[in-house]
């Protein structure tokens, strides 16, 4: 077992992952290449950018790779929104799409600080 498959928020987004994936496969066809692949690959990226940055030497360094995780998950909320409006996604998956969201944001934010702790509070 790799170290980023220990953590929580990694596991949790895999799941967010697997969420997004079935949601957008009920989305139209002619959008294959539009907000179904952006909102596939934003999903992939937050696992994959927690995984990639548990393997820097530094604590910056992975606190980095969490922001960028964060902002990764900060797409599907958007993504997710435009869905909504386009008929595409039904208001209680977004609804639970949303609140997988807050959850793993919150335990993005709290693994940055943990992270960024390690190396005296530097920001």
């Amino acid at each position: 077992m790799f170290n980023f498959e220990k953590l929580v928020a990694w596991q949790k987004g895999l799941s967010f992952a697997d969420r997004v994936y079935a949601i957008t496969k009920q989305f139209p066809s002619d959008e294959r290449f539009g907000l179904t692949l952006q909102m596939r690959r934003a999903s992939v990226s937050l696992v994959s950018n927690l995984a990639e940055g548990s393997s820097r030497f530094s604590a910056a360094d992975f606190a980095r790779f969490i922001e960028i995780a964060t902002g990764s998950l900060y797409e599907v909320v958007s993504q997710a929104h435009i869905a909504n409006r386009q008929t595409w996604m039904n208001d209680s998956d977004l609804k639970g799409l949303l609140q997988t969201a807050e959850e793993l944001s919150r335990m993005l934010s709290g693994l940055r600080g943990a992270i960024r702790g390690k190396e005296g509070g530097n920001s």
